[in-house]
């Protein structure tokens, strides 16, 4: 069983986060000595005297100087249901690997001491649903805005190009039609001019035809 340095686990010493890192705002990537607190800690099964589970973290206590003072560990309940939270000062827990997995225990703790153990009371109450999804909609509106107005100037530039473009074959669209028309205009006028065909001859009337005298 080997012990794992308590920087190893997410920085659970008495030493303020950020002082590792003083020299560097960015960290491009994990070392083989740093671990992730969702991947090693939160959520890690908290083991009795006796070795049974009896909670899991869920979350860090830090205090105002960025140190991590403790955990705050779920306990019974169902599904989060009924669910007891406990918080647990780090120097009671005990961090060590066991293939490849951190193994989290309070070594002194047994059931009764756990069942009077007094409920750890929140400054402030956890966020609603509808507070985290608010949260979520604005994250989602400042990441994609940049986005947003990189496609707008992108299609404004295209429809710039397109009228750009069609601007020459528009102007010759324009000048056939106005042709068209002219010479339409011009047919239509020429056929006015043309000079009406001469009437017919009247017919004279036939004379009646005189009856013969009559013999005496």
């Amino acid at each position: 069983m080997k012990h794992l340095p308590l920087f190893a686990v997410a920085l659970l010493v008495a030493a303020p986060l950020a002082a590792a890192r003083a020299d560097t705002t960015f960290i491009p990537a994990q070392s083989e000595t740093e671990y992730l607190a969702k991947d090693h800690l939160i959520g890690a099964k908290v083991h009795g005297a006796e070795g049974t589970i009896v909670g899991d973290v869920e979350d860090l206590i830090i205090n105002d100087q960025n140190q991590v003072v403790g955990v705050v560990m779920g306990t019974g309940g169902y599904l989060g249901w009924a669910e007891k939270k406990v918080g647990v000062s780090l120097d009671s827990l005990k961090f060590e690997e066991k293939d490849g997995t951190l193994f989290v225990s309070l070594p002194d703790l047994t059931k009764e001491t756990l069942d009077t153990a007094p409920e750890f009371q929140r400054k402030k109450p956890p966020k609603s649903l509808f507070e985290r999804a608010k949260e979520k909609v604005d994250e989602f509106s400042d990441k994609s805005k940049p986005k947003i107005d990189e496609a707008k100037q992108k299609a404004q530039e295209a429809l710039d190009a397109a009228k750009e473009a069609a601007g020459p074959a528009l102007d010759r669209a324009k000048e056939a039609v106005s042709g068209a028309i002219d010479s339409a205009k011009e047919a239509v006028g020429g056929s006015s001019t043309e000079p009406a065909p001469a009437p017919a001859p009247e017919t004279p009337p036939a004379t009646p035809e005189q009856p013969a005298p009559a013999n005496p």
